[in-house]
């Protein structure tokens, strides 16, 4: 696994990031909120983000089992990333890689995950 350095954030700026990922592959889900924000996710440890600006601008959104934090700016309501834990416990971070500087989400690897029936 190979990660890179990346910064992302909202839409207006008042939410951003950095974070090493590795994007050689990236996951899309057709859960009820992932297929409405049409989000594409890639998953990092927790001490791989490190959140630069906006801790009091995002907005906290949970449904069904309250397990994963929806972030989102709560002055454009862009969802740049979300919050959770890996089925051991492992604090991670799930970023939408479209809201990564300088990606071109066009050319990555896109998984595919059943979340709908999940």
């Amino acid at each position: 696994m190979s990660t890179t350095n990346y910064s992302g954030g909202c839409h207006c700026g008042k939410v951003r990031y950095e974070a090493n990922a590795d994007l050689s592959s990236v996951m899309a889900c057709n859960c009820s909120i992932c297929a409405r924000k049409g989000a594409l996710m890639a998953f990092v440890p927790a001490s791989e983000f490190k959140l630069t600006a906006g801790e009091k601008a995002v907005t906290d959104y949970q449904f069904n089992k309250k397990k994963v934090h929806h972030l989102f700016c709560a002055t454009c309501g862009i969802h740049s990333y979300a919050t959770g834990s890996k089925p051991d416990g492992t604090a991670m971070y799930m970023l939408n890689v479209r809201c990564l500087d300088n990606v071109d989400v066009e050319s990555l690897k896109v998984t595919h995950h059943d979340g709908k029936h999940s």
